[in-house]
Formats: C-alpha cells, structure tokens, sequence
C-alpha cells in the first residue's frame, strides 16, 4: 500500500521526475560532478527512484548497492554532502514538490550521511549561513 507522501511526490512518474533533475544538475555540478565522471546516469536515476519511493513509504524494492557499499570507493567530504542536498532541495522546488515531501526526504537524508561521509564536524550550520541576497539586504 502507498504512503500519502508517495502520493503527494506523485508517484513513480513524480519522483522520477525531480530525481532526473537532480541528477542532470549533478552530473554538470563543478563541485561534485567528478564524481559521476564514469557513471551511467540511467541506471543511477532507476536506483535512487527505487529508493527515494521506498522513503517515502511505498512498498516497492530498492534493488541498489547498500549506501555505505555504494560510496566507500569515493572521498565524499561533508561539503559534497551539503551541496548534494542542495541540488536535491532545488530540483524538488523547481518541480513543486510539496513542502511535507521535501521535510520527510531531508530528514532521511540526513540520517544517511554517516553512511555516505564520514568526515567530522563538516555538517553545515544552516542557522548562521549568511547568504548574499541577505547581506545586500542588510540582513
């Protein structure tokens, strides 16, 4: 049976949607898109659809590498990390993604780090990030 979160994503067709976003802006990222420099995009997407439907409550069978598996082989620092979930958090936004979706993936996502990075004291302290649209503002 499918989760209200499964729905609100909509579905495999919604999900797939945003994660193919996501993956695009991964690919073409200057900071992490050397990670996918031998990687095949398709198979990478199908997997994390799997698994992002999986998240979020449907029924269905994530058939990838286990995550610590999946990224041992790569130096993943806690900024890779960070920026990954920015081009997630975007490619959510850029397809409407609602708002109780995005909280629910963010917050599985960031129980996964320690699986993805193991590198210390690296998470991102939202809360004091001064951005600059904010500094013009005086902000």
């Amino acid at each position: 049976m499918s989760s209200d979160l499964y729905r609100l994503a909509g579905a495999d067709t919604g999900i797939r949607a945003f994660v193919t976003t996501f993956y695009d802006r991964m690919f073409e990222d200057v900071m992490i898109g050397f990670f996918f420099r031998n990687a095949d995009k398709r198979r990478l997407i199908d997997k994390e659809v799997e698994l992002m439907a999986r998240m979020l409550g449907h029924a269905t069978r994530y058939t990838g590498k286990p995550i610590r598996e999946a990224h041992a082989p790569h130096p993943i620092m806690g900024g890779h990390f960070e920026r990954r979930w920015i081009l997630l958090k975007e490619a959510m936004q850029t397809h409407g993604v609602p708002v109780s979706v995005q909280e629910a993936i963010e917050e599985h996502t960031r129980k996964l780090r320690p699986l993805v990075t193991a590198q210390p004291g690296s998470q991102c302290d939202h809360s004091k990030v001064i951005h600059r649209s904010d500094e013009k503002k005086g902000g």
